[in-house]
């Protein structure tokens, strides 16, 4: 596999977890799900097969 292949194949990924994610975060705010004025958030990544656990946490503002 190409070093471009490669890239292009991470970007796929790391696009369709953007959009699904924030669907999926308007959906629970539009639904009510979420109270007060920020939402706490977290992402894991982990990869079958091998050591990586990746974890980010953040805040999102509500409107």
């Amino acid at each position: 596999m190409s070093e471009d292949a490669f890239n292009m194949s991470i970007r796929k990924f790391l696009k369709e977890v953007g959009v699904t994610s924030q669907r999926k975060i308007e959906e629970a705010v539009r639904e009510g799900q979420v109270g007060g004025k920020k939402l706490k958030v977290r992402m894991t990544l982990t990869a079958e097969g091998t050591g990586l656990n990746h974890v980010v946490d953040g805040e999102i503002e509500l409107p």
